[in-house]
């Protein structure tokens, strides 16, 4: 399957106001989700790699005891893309429904 292209940065930026809790950052959307335990905070990361998996798109994922941090960009078409601000919406309902994760 062919990747999308890379959002412009106006692109990347109009699509972040819908996205709040994401930051542009080094060349990847970021965010950094406190889950009330460290447990959580790896269970979150098991079904946001469930998610991954399904859309053959994986983050870069971070845990550091409750804080995970995820990093999207679509690293072989060189940029952000469609793929990361769906993957983003994603682990944002995933974030949600934890407790305490938002």
């Amino acid at each position: 399957m062919a990747r999308p292209a890379p959002l412009s940065t106006d692109e990347i930026t109009e699509a972040l106001r819908g996205l709040p809790a994401w930051a542009l950052a080094d060349g990847a959307i970021r965010r950094t989700v406190t889950a009330p335990t460290f447990l959580a905070g790896v269970e979150l990361v098991r079904q946001v790699a469930a998610v991954a998996e399904e859309m053959d798109h994986h983050p870069d994922i971070d845990i550091r005891w409750r804080r995970v941090t995820f990093a999207l960009s679509t690293h072989d078409a060189g940029g952000i893309t469609v793929l990361d601000l769906e993957q983003a919406r994603a682990i944002d309902g995933l974030a949600r429904a934890l407790d305490g994760g938002a």
